[in-house]
């Protein structure tokens, strides 16, 4: 069970119906969570059998390989490199090695010290200089590559961080500098990583690249993805994807969230420079850097939905994934959420007659931090919904979930919150005050303090975040 404050959050003492959707939201969670395990997703997707190490539909013929490499980094990559492992085990005809960065924040005490896979801790979601060890390590791993060898590539969110390699002439210190003032800008992923790619020797390409200067040795990446729309080149910020983005376009970004004038001196003049580089500022997308180049999605939020959705099915309710591309600024979206609710109850009130709603949700909010509080995008567009609905007169049972499925979000230990008729009763039973609240991004604290916090600790899982929304009418 992932769950560890199942207990503070089912308490015995609260009204019937609003526990039973408490349970019935909760189990959900537990569901989507063992859904997009990264082993079950690899057993699902990769298997050997005889000499054939067999991807979704295509095969490759382990013996005309010398060795195998596997490299790698993200919130996913441990428990993926661990079922690869499990796989290369039954396969001793070839011999492999390799080098996983993976989160801090993970417990990796199942790991055998026997294992040829070596795992590397570094900082997410500020790289730290583990995490760049860890990564010029596998670089020296690909150069010493030949044109007859494997190269598997385990690949998910998270891995922007996990796996540094700027440029020349940009330090560490100024690569983290530039990746605290995105985060804190209310960028998206895809814009945020936009940036981090023309700052990147692994980024946007440039590992595809690496390896045909190095061997020309062919490459599988498996990837799990934690994008909205799980476009490949966001994932992770691509290192085997052709980037199509420019000089730029980082520019342009750094000037729409007006960081330009704020990031170091080295990172805008490296921009300026290759932007006004005509042979720098084009995309990275020439195709015989790719030609040996296996790219597969291998998981998404998807997996997870389908699965809550069949279970919710059977206990009755009517299921609706209103959207896979929740993004956008968390406290706008929580201010509306209640609009959209209302609109869904209208739509079903005249095409169906079953009382049980489920609305359910994917993707990825920001937000733009103006305050020093503990909070998560999910935490914020939860709270802000609840300043929006404290007058408004519900009369249906409710309960609204907003998670991040790696299990930590924000700078909170939490994945999210849970949001009921309870917790709106208690508000307004206290007159709880939302302003300090809302203009500290303290969401976190506001939660906690209420018991309504979700807490798993890191899950070792990385899709798109989840939004669950179960209604009763029949009270």
């Amino acid at each position: 069970m992932y769950l560890k404050n199942l207990s503070q959050l089912t308490p015995n003492n609260i009204k019937e119906e609003s526990l039973a959707l408490r349970r019935v939201s909760l189990n959900a969670l537990e569901i989507a969570l063992n859904s997009v395990e990264p082993e079950k997703l690899i057993q699902k997707n990769v298997k050997i059998v005889k000499d054939k190490l067999i991807i979704r539909n295509d095969a490759f013929d382990l013996s005309t390989f010398s060795e195998i490499l596997v490299i790698g980094g993200g919130k996913a990559s441990a428990q993926m490199a661990l079922a690869i492992e499990e796989l290369l085990k039954k396969y001793p005809k070839i011999n492999y090695k390799g080098l996983i960065n993976i989160p801090n924040s993970l417990n990796i005490k199942t790991h055998s010290a026997s294992s040829k896979i070596k795992m590397n801790l570094g900082s997410h979601p500020i790289p730290d200089e583990s995490g760049l060890s860890g990564t010029k390590m596998m670089f020296n791993h690909v150069e010493n590559t030949t044109t007859d060898d494997l190269i598997i590539f385990l690949l998910s969110g998270g891995g922007s961080a996990l796996l540094p390699m700027p440029k020349q002439n940009i330090s560490l210190a100024d690569l983290q500098a530039t990746n605290s003032l995105l985060i804190a800008s209310g960028a998206s992923i895809h814009e945020i990583n936009t940036v981090r790619k023309h700052l990147s020797d692994i980024k946007g390409g440039s590992l595809a690249k690496k390896v045909y200067d190095s061997s020309k040795a062919t490459v599988i990446t498996l990837i799990i993805s934690d994008v909205v729309g799980n476009n490949l080149e966001s994932i992770a910020s691509g290192p085997t994807v052709p980037d199509l983005t420019t000089f730029k376009d980082s520019y342009d970004l750094l000037e729409k969230y007006q960081l330009l004038n704020k990031v170091p001196s080295s990172v805008q003049q490296l921009i300026e420079t290759g932007m006004n580089d005509p042979t720098l500022n084009k995309p990275l997308d020439i195709p015989i850097y790719f030609k040996k180049v296996h790219n597969y999605l291998i998981g998404s939020v998807e997996s997870s939905v389908k699965t809550i959705s069949d279970y919710l099915k059977k206990l009755n309710f009517v299921v609706d994934y209103f959207s896979n591309e929740i993004v956008g600024e968390a406290a706008v979206f929580g201010e509306e959420l209640y609009k959209l609710i209302s609109h869904k109850l209208q739509d079903f009130a005249e095409k169906s007659k079953k009382q049980k709603i489920a609305l359910v949700g994917t993707g990825e909010l920001t937000v733009t931090i103006k305050g020093k509080g503990i909070g998560g995008r999910n935490q914020e567009m939860l709270l802000n919904f609840l300043n929006d609905i404290k007058d408004k007169n519900i009369d249906y049972n409710f309960i609204i979930i907003g998670v991040n499925l790696d299990g930590i979000e924000g700078n909170s230990k939490a994945m999210g919150a849970l949001v009921d008729n309870v917790l709106l009763a208690q508000l307004i039973k206290n007159n709880i005050d939302f302003e300090d609240y809302l203009k500290n991004n303290d969401s976190n604290s506001f939660f906690k303090s209420l018991n309504s916090e979700i807490i798993t600790g890191a899950t070792g899982i990385n899709v798109n975040d989840l939004l669950l929304i179960l209604i009763d009418l029949h009270n």
